[in-house]
């Protein structure tokens, strides 16, 4: 697994030397748009407006849409890649198999996405005038909500390799995702509370929120809520990718397009 790692690592790295551009202009775009809602809502409040924490919950969760964003379309646009260029059959061949080898792209190139996202989160904080805190321990919280979005990801990769092309349904999920982790579901009470445990990344990310924006301690009880909800939907990812695979072969249509 180590060796398979390394090679997706650098096989990431000669992607992002070779087409820099691309990597450059998503970060201008995600930067501009959330420059522009910021700018349109002082506009239509008048020189009053006053959030408070309230825009560094609105920044915290911004940035991790757009990390979820990258996460989640990752391993579908990687099978839809792969099966354009005729070489989807090759990576089910693999001795390691395939939610390895889509597993060790993800990791590979969270580290660089880490590093963007990081880039944009200090550039809307100067934009903004937010000022977010980073505590050591919001990696336990990060930590959950990757496992669940990777979970997430390999959903959306069954999806691909059934229907083959997903380009709309993804786009439908991302406002999707926009909702539920812009929501303060931390603040819901009766049957939303209950819907904030259950749904994917919602605990993780008012936990993160409370660290970041809020400056409050991590809560021992909501990081357990955060862990079981990451691992049960890595799992179901897992199970439904590997379902999808079976499918896939029996229909006899896995090298299709």
């Amino acid at each position: 697994m180590g060796e398979l790692l390394f090679a997706e690592l650098k096989r990431t790295w000669i992607q992002f030397i070779r087409y820099p551009a691309e990597v450059i202009g998503g970060i201008v775009i995600i930067t501009s748009v959330f420059y522009g809602l910021f700018a349109s809502a002082q506009y239509m409040a008048g020189p009053a407006m006053g959030l408070g924490d309230r825009l560094d919950a609105i920044v915290v969760g911004y940035v991790l849409w757009t990390l979820v964003l990258y996460i989640v379309n990752d391993i579908a646009n990687n099978l839809q890649l792969e099966a354009q260029s005729g070489t989807l059959e090759q990576v089910f061949l693999s001795p390691f198999g395939a939610p390895r080898v889509f597993l060790a792209r993800a990791v590979a190139s969270l580290a660089l996405r880490l590093t963007l996202i990081v880039g944009i989160l200090l550039i809307i904080m100067g934009i903004t005038g937010s000022r977010l805190s980073f505590p050591l321990v919001l990696l336990l919280p990060l930590a959950t909500l990757l496992l669940a979005g990777y979970g997430l990801a390999f959903f959306m990769g069954a999806c691909a390799l059934i229907f083959k092309r997903v380009q709309q349904v993804l786009g439908v999920f991302q406002f999707a995702l926009l909702f539920l982790i812009a929501a303060p579901t931390e603040e819901w009470s009766g049957v939303g509370e209950w819907l904030g445990y259950l749904l994917p990344m919602l605990p993780s990310t008012a936990l993160l929120r409370d660290l970041m924006a809020r400056d409050l301690g991590l809560n021992g009880s909501g990081l357990a809520v955060a862990i079981a909800n990451g691992l049960v939907y890595f799992a179901i990812g897992i199970g439904v990718f590997r379902w999808a695979e079976q499918e896939a072969k029996r229909r006899g249509n896995l090298g299709g397009y």
